[in-house]
């Protein structure tokens, strides 16, 4: 199970990290201090447990749990806080357990024996059941935004993210456009270009260019998206041209 820790307080933090090590198989993949650097971690990078401060800087605690809740994939969220009051708040927004600072051992041993027991409810569910998700975790005005993918006309290679154009906008995402490639369905998607995918589905007019290679018109969006000398072949074969 891979998991987050996001708490500002380098005490607090190293000691729940210590217990998780000492009484579960948790794998903390990360540390935060910031409730905004952790967000933008996980719009790259999918984890299963959030161990979550309320007052943390920039985004607290809570803002950033409901934000974690429009995921198309919801990692189980543990709040950990000195103050009981948010503690309604925070299963508003199905929290998994509110564990109270200063931190006790054995709270911490129970909780993490019934996380690890839901993971593998969850896993057993789960097993055999061969599916890609159809939604996508963007990312537009400092807010994360579940897009239907088949909403994706194509995406263009930033200089260290990826721009996302749907029939309603531009969105971004904090990825590689090869990392951002392998989280979509490939027999729709195709990297028509080192810099470009495309949506298969959505090409409307194929139009001859230089080099024998195309110009795509997409539905709905007036750009055009090239496709690359060394890609023409495949697209070809795959648009039985």
């Amino acid at each position: 199970m891979r998991a987050i820790i996001v708490e500002d307080e380098v005490l607090a933090r190293q000691e729940l990290a210590f217990l998780i090590g000492e009484h579960s198989s948790v794998n903390i993949v990360a540390e935060f201090e910031d409730g905004l650097d952790a967000l933008k971690f996980l719009q790259a990078e999918e984890v299963d447990a959030i161990f979550l401060d309320i007052n943390i800087p920039s985004i607290d605690g809570v803002l950033l749990a409901q934000n974690i809740s429009r995921f198309s994939v919801k990692p189980y969220i543990i709040f950990t806080t000195a103050y009981k009051e948010h503690a309604a708040e925070a299963f508003e927004i199905e929290a998994f357990d509110y564990i109270l600072k200063p931190y006790s051992e054995s709270r911490i041993k129970a909780m993490l024996q019934k996380l690890e027991a839901a993971f593998a409810q969850r896993g057993r569910l789960e097993e055999g059941q061969a599916r890609v998700s159809n939604k996508v975790n963007l990312w537009k005005d400092e807010k994360i935004i579940v897009v239907d993918a088949d909403d994706i006309r194509y995406a263009s290679a930033q200089e260290k993210t990826t721009s996302v154009i749907t029939k309603d906008g531009e969105y971004s995402v904090a990825a590689s456009i090869s990392e951002f490639h392998a989280r979509l369905t490939p027999e729709r998607f195709f990297r028509c270009h080192r810099s470009y995918i495309v949506n298969l589905s959505k090409v409307k007019e194929i139009i001859p260019w230089f080099n024998n290679t195309y110009l795509l018109r997409l539905s709905d969006v007036d750009d055009e998206v090239p496709v690359s000398r060394s890609k023409v072949k495949e697209f070809r074969q795959i648009m039985q041209l």
